[in-house]
């Protein structure tokens, strides 16, 4: 597919279509199902414990292998729940990063000990995010340090079956479920099943799905922070280069926006080092919000002009109006009147 690397172009050529590669994996497919149901089964019967917070959880989700647009949908969700007056948290594992206990992400933080997407939730929902392994034991430390928060967003946790949750959204894009296969032989992490809502990412939803497009908000200096404008890059040798799941949509959003430019796709949750802004013929690298949180340091030491493009997730409205039913069923009312001098995370 176009604007991934070689690795995930492979990768998806098999999980899109029942391929011979992907059939010869089916063995291993049925083990993996076999193990999911096994741990559902054990759960069911008590065997393996399933962690209730004191306050409502909602899980933001995909039922596929790699990036479908749940950060961006994620920001979306802790803003409208705290334009209504709620006051919620969020829990990721913290992919990529090297912190196993649960330990409180800052917006000065760094991307390789609490994971790229946390660091990028930090900075931008102004909401308390804390990370670990184990996401019951990091809510249970967001709610100590932050007791003024009375619900929790688990982020990528829609497989994190130990921790309860009262609502469940999956996002898929384009790509939808592919050849519908478990992995390896597919791309699904675990067999699709009823969630409370479906949210379609720049992709033809169906019948009861939300609709959701990332829109562009802005362009700006990664150094300065001053907005980039349009007419500012003309006649600039510019590149993109983008480590997330799905780099084609990046680089399909730059070019509608009328750029023009060469595209390095790198892997999901790429570390950068310091040979992989080494372009020829380049004034400026144009990169992910989320890449910007871990390459800022790498590209200012080889010197390299990094600009970002930011966007904004425009999600049905529909679905605001479905969790803000939910939710207020869920806390009490009486306690979502805002908090002066809230405590952050410790």
């Amino acid at each position: 597919m176009a604007g991934q690397s070689a690795r995930e172009a492979f990768v998806w050529r098999h999980w899109s279509g029942r391929t011979a590669l992907s059939t010869l994996l089916m063995p291993l497919a049925w083990l993996y199902g076999l193990l999911i149901a096994l741990r559902k089964g054990l759960r069911v019967l008590g065997f393996l414990r399933q962690h209730r917070l004191a306050v409502p959880v909602l899980v933001v989700g995909n039922f596929t292998v790699g990036g479908t647009g749940k950060t961006p949908l994620t920001l979306w969700l802790v803003q409208v729940l705290a334009a209504a007056g709620f006051r919620p948290g969020i829990v990721s594992r913290g992919y990529g990063g090297t912190a196993r206990s649960p330990v409180a992400v800052w917006p000065d933080s760094l991307a390789h000990v609490c994971g790229d997407e946390p660091l990028l939730l930090a900075r931008e929902s102004g909401c308390p995010v804390w990370v670990g392994r184990k996401r019951a034991e990091a809510a249970e430390a967001l709610l100590a340090a932050n007791t003024q928060v009375n619900l929790i967003v688990l982020d990528d946790g829609l497989q994190h079956s130990a921790l309860a949750r009262d609502f469940e959204i999956a996002v898929h894009d384009e790509r939808g479920v592919g050849n519908a296969r478990l992995l390896p032989a597919g791309p699904l992490r675990e067999p699709v099943r009823s969630v409370d809502a479906i949210v379609c990412n720049g992709a033809v939803c169906a019948q009861g799905e939300y609709a959701m497009r990332l829109m562009p908000r802005d362009l700006a200096d990664l150094a300065s922070g001053r907005v980039v404008h349009l007419q500012d890059l003309v006649g600039l040798k510019l590149h993109a280069a983008a480590g997330i799941g799905n780099p084609g949509r990046f680089f399909a959003t730059l070019r509608a926006m009328g750029l023009t430019f060469v595209e390095h796709p790198f892997p999901d949750h790429h570390a950068y080092v310091s040979g992989d802004f080494d372009f020829e013929d380049c004034d400026a690298v144009l990169v992910t919000a989320k890449d910007a949180v871990k390459s800022g340091v790498v590209a200012a030491a080889r010197g390299v002009r990094l600009i970002v493009l930011r966007v904004v997730a425009d999600v049905d409205p529909a679905l605001a109006s479905l969790v803000l039913d939910r939710v207020s069923s869920l806390v009490d009312r009486s306690d979502t009147d805002p908090v002066d001098g809230a405590d952050g995370p410790d």
